[in-house]
């Protein structure tokens, strides 16, 4: 959806002067807006049912949906805009790359979403406890990330569970420019090593799709923006206590009986973070994609797009509660952004959790589940709709592959090296493949191909890189020469020649894979998935020794 577009539809009581207001506050830097943007001019018309279908799923994203709607002016602008917290993108070693346009024109949106357990004021101490432990670096305990197909039709919430165990790459804090070397840990710990940005880096190299925008909250704003909602329903099958056990420690608080429940405010955080329990990390992801979908539900009941004065306070509660990347750290553009979210349906939204495996080094850790992990990325990374209502359409597929205008140099003068990065968590190394690959080229008449000695790396997905673009035609023939796809040629500063990345996708053989496409729908039987609109009578199971 274009600004215009966005700007045209509106988005509730006095739709266009918002949007008004909003274009004044950014463009003029701080001038008065036109005198008609100060106030409303006349009574916004009400919106037909069919409007009223708009993405209402987290504390985080519903921020973005009420920003353009809560009010106009710019002393109102100028208040939200200073409440948001800005940060860097992307603070660690990434290389992932925007993908490519489909026939329309149009690209996939993705949204990392955060929640930090960080104690670092007194607000999140007195609700997260720990006082011990407030100088330590925040966890990202609840990672999830929203996937706008590029139609704007559908959307996919991915949740990775704080305790799988993933490579971390090279970040640097850019608050206080401290270097942290790349490890391999579990994924919640990246969110200490360089901030949000680094966690982005994360789960760029880890799925191979760029992510365009980050956003945060922490326990305080949880507890601020369930207040400002007003409550969210939820339900347990059992009698729950989610208390201290002898050998377990911790414990949300969480204490209900049998039954459905509204939440608010602390109670909220606690069924947000509460995972014994439930029995697992995986389930805590459940409960969480159960509140969301119920907030959905909730909102959309409530109406809340005919009270000026009640989205007023839920916009300010919400940029006080949220930080986000940098690029996105207006009111103007997190309006734009909500306007294009607001355009799926709630029956088009299906969240999942990455299927994982007992991590073989702890058993308290996980391990991404190989292919039914990587078909799930693959899923993403080809904007493939993870629900079956979507059909495919001529706007809707790839263009063609553009081969590039460059002549390639005859085969026994381009230079090649070959990389492993078949290493995989889940699947481990394939030893040697840099040499068989490499070995091939040469008898294609590759002369000058050889494979890299210094190690072996990580990579999701085979990929051949050229650092310039007078080397994309040789790219592109040692690209063919192997069979790899022309859209897995990549331009990249971190090659000095042509590069073959050998990803865990081409384990064998010296002729790439011809890769199946997945469908739409065909998600893996242990992604839990959940749909939007269709989950209002599911309840959590509580874990026994937490029954009462």
């Amino acid at each position: 959806m274009t600004q215009n577009s966005a700007h045209e539809e509106g988005a509730g009581p006095g739709g266009g002067p918002v949007a008004t207001a909003l274009d004044a506050g950014e463009q003029d830097g701080g001038g008065a807006p036109p005198t008609h943007a100060a106030g409303p001019r006349r009574r916004a018309r009400r919106r037909s049912p069919r409007k009223h279908r708009v993405l209402r799923w987290s504390a985080t994203t519903l921020a973005l949906l009420i920003l353009g709607t809560a009010g106009a002016g710019y002393l109102y602008y100028q208040h939200l805009s200073d409440n948001i917290e800005k940060g860097e993108r992307n603070s660690g070693d990434s290389k992932a790359h925007k993908t490519e346009p489909n026939a329309a024109g149009q690209t996939p949106l993705n949204i990392l979403l955060i929640g930090s357990d960080s104690r670092a004021s007194d607000a999140n101490v007195a609700l997260g406890g720990g006082k011990d432990t407030r100088d330590n670096p925040p966890l990202g305990d609840v990672q999830m990330l929203i996937h706008l197909s590029a139609d704007r039709k559908s959307a996919a919430v991915v949740s990775v569970p704080r305790d799988t165990r993933v490579d971390i790459p090279a970040c640097t804090d850019p608050k206080t420019g401290e270097k942290f070397p790349a490890t391999n840990t579990i994924i919640n710990a990246s969110l200490g090593r360089g901030g949000a940005g680094c966690t982005l880096a994360t789960w760029e190299n880890l799925t191979g799709v760029y992510i365009d925008h980050w956003m945060t909250i922490d326990f305080a704003g949880v507890v601020s923006m369930a207040d400002a909602i007003g409550g969210v329903e939820v339900c347990v099958n059992q009698n729950v206590d989610d208390r201290p056990k002898p050998g377990r420690e911790g414990g949300s608080g969480l204490y209900m009986t049998k039954g459905p429940h509204k939440v608010k405010g602390k109670q909220a955080l606690q069924w947000l973070r509460t995972r014994h329990a439930w029995g697992s990390d995986p389930l805590r992801a459940r409960a969480q994609h159960m509140y969301m979908n119920s907030m959905i539900r909730t909102l959309k009941d409530q109406n809340v797009f005919t009270d000026t004065g009640r989205l007023m306070d839920l916009a300010d509660a919400a940029t006080k509660s949220l930080s986000v990347s940098e690029e996105i750290g207006t009111p103007k553009r997190l309006y734009d952004l909500g306007m294009q979210l607001k355009t799926v349906p709630t029956d088009r939204i299906t969240m999942t959790t990455l299927p994982t495996v007992q991590d073989h080094q702890n058993r308290n850790h996980l391990l991404p589940d190989g292919d039914d992990a990587e078909k799930m990325w693959a899923m993403l990374r080809d904007d493939v709709p993870f629900d079956k209502k979507g059909t495919s359409k001529p706007s809707d597929k790839k263009p063609a592959e553009k081969v590039s205008n460059d002549p390639a140099a005859p085969d026994d003068k381009i230079g090649v090296l070959v990389q492993n990065a078949t290493r995989s968590e889940s699947l481990g190394v394939v030893n040697g493949r840099a040499n068989t690959v490499s070995q091939a080229l040469v008898q294609q008449g590759f002369a000058r191909a050889a494979a890299d000695t210094s190690g072996s790396y990580a990579e999701e997905r085979t990929l051949v890189r050229y650092p310039s673009a007078e080397l994309e035609g040789d790219a592109q023939r040692v690209a063919k020469s192997l069979g790899i796809p022309l859209s897995s040629v990549k331009r990249s500063t971190d090659v000095s020649g042509v590069t073959v990345v050998v990803g865990a996708d081409w384990r064998e053989g010296t002729t790439y894979p011809k890769q199946s496409k997945p469908q739409a729908g065909d998600l893996p039987e242990s992604s839990d998935a959940l749909n939007g609109a269709e989950d209002s009578d599911k309840c959590m199971d509580v874990y026994e020794p937490y029954r009462w």
